[in-house]
């Protein structure tokens, strides 16, 4: 499907956006091993996170839908899960299919996990080689999906150092070391999303958190009453990025998440010079929860270093686009980890910004920008299937001269259905 969006003259209104993605997926898998049930509100329904509802099913764990944004997991305690009669199909779902190898290793039984054409390209070493030094048994298919988990009861701690900086291989481990004998300690070259760690100690879980590094003691059972997730940030994103850069534009986005861990591209925006306020601030279950109220603004080039990727990677497609438009050399750095993501995004990015005028260059672990502070063309854009580079396609057309056609637009529904719609209720013409 192709959509075309038309140029802007701002941004203007009240929004939220769906739930969290990555809590979302986490308050399934987690409320899947704890003891009763897990009710779930602020809910994220998307293409991904139904393939996590979906997984869990066909383990044995039964899932009340109450709404479009609110379920109830039955959990079945930490190693009641159950073999079931066919593989489990992860569609696009990346966090699934990189999470749920370390639940499985410890339960009962074989288990073969795959996923869609784009899923099956993604590399799975990097979560199948720790687990392996734990005592897992789990075989890959040349490095990537499908993988075939047997479970063993004879799981055990270890300190293991990430080769590099990842959420979702930091996850892995330490929901395989629930059901572990000793400590199970993961030290990462620099700090990733924390929402695994938040949730398991609300469930009961003994963790120990230190600057660079994060340990947890086995379980003996994990009570996980209710959740509460908060709006996705990364859906946030293109709307903080596209009233940023239209001018006269004034939006506010509602009880979005704001887990530090997760908030980089607020810091580079800030000293690039947007106006970005942040009010009523508040807590639950362990996360950080505020309102944005964001107003255009004239933009300067800064840098991006290896060091901030983790906290604006999936961010950096808008922080590309936000950079063509300011006035100065952009750079981002250490991003190799793009090139792994639903499309090589380094280079989905390039081509897709220049096709409108964006004066960008790829580099092997990220990108340069020359910006020029005025609006790009209008053009067309090839999502190749990445929700966020049909995102950003959508952001590129609001804030073109003259309109953006995305390819493949319903890319979106992976992450979040009604992006388009909502977009154009807060456009002002």
């Amino acid at each position: 499907m192709t959509t075309r969006v038309e140029p802007a003259g701002s941004l203007a209104g009240h929004i939220a956006v769906p739930g969290d993605k990555s809590i979302s997926h986490r308050s399934v898998l987690i409320g899947a091993l704890s003891d009763g049930e897990t009710h779930v509100r602020g809910f994220g329904r998307s293409a991904d996170t139904q393939s996590t509802i979906d997984a869990v099913r066909a383990l044995g764990v039964q899932v009340d839908d109450l709404a479009d944004d609110e379920l109830v997991v039955h959990g079945v305690g930490l190693r009641g899960l159950q073999q079931p009669d066919a593989p489990i199909d992860a569609g696009n779902a990346g966090t699934l299919m990189r999470l749920l190898p370390g639940i499985l290793a410890g339960q009962k039984g074989r288990f073969e996990l795959t996923g869609d054409e784009s899923l099956r390209t993604r590399p799975m070493d990097r979560v199948a080689e720790p687990l392996k030094r734990m005592g897992a048994r789990i075989e890959t298919t040349n490095g990537r999906p499908p993988v075939v988990v047997d479970g063993t009861d004879t799981l055990r701690g270890i300190e293991y150092v990430l080769p590099m900086a990842s959420a979702q291989v930091k996850s892995a481990i330490l929901l395989a070391g629930l059901n572990a004998n000793g400590t199970t300690t993961v030290v990462e070259p620099a700090p990733t999303r924390d929402h695994t760690e938040l949730m398991l100690e609300a469930a009961g879980v003994r963790v120990r958190r230190r600057p660079n590094s994060v340990s947890l003691e086995p379980a003996g059972r994990l009570c996980l009453p209710d959740i509460t997730v908060p709006g996705d940030f990364s859906a946030a994103a293109p709307f903080i990025v596209a009233a940023t850069l239209l001018a006269g534009s004034e939006l506010t986005i509602h009880d979005i998440g704001l887990n530090p861990r997760r908030t980089g591209l607020l810091d580079v925006l800030e000293r690039m010079g947007a106006r970005v306020s942040v009010f009523n601030r508040r807590k639950g279950g362990g996360e950080l929860i505020g309102d944005l109220e964001v107003h255009s603004a004239e933009l300067t080039a800064t840098d991006v270093t290896e060091e901030e990727v983790p906290r604006l990677v999936d961010e950096l497609p808008l922080f590309a686009l936000a950079a063509g438009l300011a006035r100065g050399n952009s750079r981002v750095t250490g991003a190799g980890e793009l090139r792994l993501k639903e499309s090589d995004r380094i280079e989905t990015v390039t081509e897709g910004l220049r096709t409108l005028g964006v004066r960008i260059r790829s580099r092997d672990d990220g990108f340069e920008v020359r910006g020029v502070p005025a609006r790009p063309n209008g053009g067309r854009i090839p999502s190749d299937g990445d929700h966020r580079i049909a995102m950003l396609g959508a952001v590129a057309g609001a804030i073109s001269r003259d309109g953006v056609e995305v390819e493949d637009a319903d890319a979106v529904a992976i992450s979040f259905p009604g992006f388009f719609d909502l977009l154009h209720s807060v456009s002002r013409r």
